[in-house]
C-alpha cells in the first residue's frame, strides 16, 4: 500500500480527450523522504517515518535535527513528521525519496485532513436542523427542541445532536481517483474535494476499500 504525506493546493476542472470536465483537487504529493524505519525486530512492528517540507534549523528543536539528521536531512529538517504503518519494510532505504512517480493514473486514493473550524454553531447550521416555525404563533426559531425524557431515564442522551464546535476534525475522503499526474511538479489531480484549506497538510495513501 503506498502512502505519501501532502498538501492541498485548491480545485481546478479538468477535460479529457472526449471534451468531459471533470472537477478536481490538485494535490502536492511530496517529495518525501523516509527519517526513519520501524521494525519487527527492534520496535515490535512495522513502519515508517516520512517528512515533508522544510523549515530553517533555529525554528527546531535539537530532537527533531538531530532524527532528521538519521537519514541526511538536518540540515532542512522536515517541517511535517508523519508515521505509517506497514506489512513489511523490505526494500525502503533510509534517506530514501518518495514522489508522486509512485502513484498512476486510475489509481483510488483515501486522503486525510483537517477540515476548516466553523467555531461554535447552533444545530441549524451544524447538523443542518430545520428550525421552527417562521409564521404567527411560532415560539422559537433555530432552537433545537426537546432533548430529554420526563422521567426515564432523566436525562440527556450521550451523543444528542446539539450546539457545539463545529469542524476542525480529522476527516477522511475514500476513494478518489487520480484523474492526472504532473510528475516533473510532483502533482496529483483526484476527482472530486478532499478536507482542509488551501496549503492544509494531507495524508495521502492507497483506497482500502475499491
Amino acid at each position: 500500500m503506498k502512502r505519501i504525506i501532502g498538501k492541498k493546493i485548491g480545485m481546478t476542472q479538468v477535460y479529457d480527450e472526449q471534451g468531459v470536465l471533470t472537477p478536481v483537487t490538485v494535490l502536492q504529493a511530496g517529495p518525501c523522504v523516509v527519517l526513519d524505519i520501524m521494525t519487527e525486530e527492534r520496535d515490535g512492528y512495522s513502519a515508517v517515518q516520512l517528512g515533508f517540507g522544510s523549515k530553517k534549523a533555529k525554528n527546531t528543536t535539537k530532537a527533531i535535527i538531530g532524527h532528521c539528521a538519521k537519514s541526511g536531512n538536518g540540515e532542512k529538517p522536515s517541517s511535517k513528521i508523519s508515521e505509517f504503518r506497514l506489512d513489511s519494510v523490505d526494500g525502503i532505504e533510509l534517506g530514501a525519496e518518495i514522489t508522486a512517480k509512485n502513484f498512476t493514473v486510475g489509481e483510488y486514493l483515501d486522503v486525510s485532513g483537517t477540515v476548516k473550524g466553523r467555531g461554535f454553531q447552533g444545530v441549524v447550521k451544524r447538523y443542518n436542523f430545520g428550525g421552527g416555525r417562521y409564521s404567527h404563533g411560532g415560539g422559537w426559531k433555530r432552537k433545537p427542541g426537546s432533548i430529554g425524557q420526563c422521567e426515564f431515564p432523566g436525562r440527556v442522551d450521550k451523543g444528542k445532536k446539539m450546539p457545539g464546535q463545529m469542524g476542525n476534525v480529522k476527516r477522511t475522503i475514500q476513494n478518489l481517483n487520480i484523474v492526472r499526474i504532473d510528475e516533473d511538479k510532483n502533482l496529483i489531480f483526484v476527482k472530486g474535494a478532499v478536507p482542509g484549506c488551501n496549503g492544509g497538510t494531507l495524508l495521502i495513501r492507497s483506497a482500502k476499500k475499491k
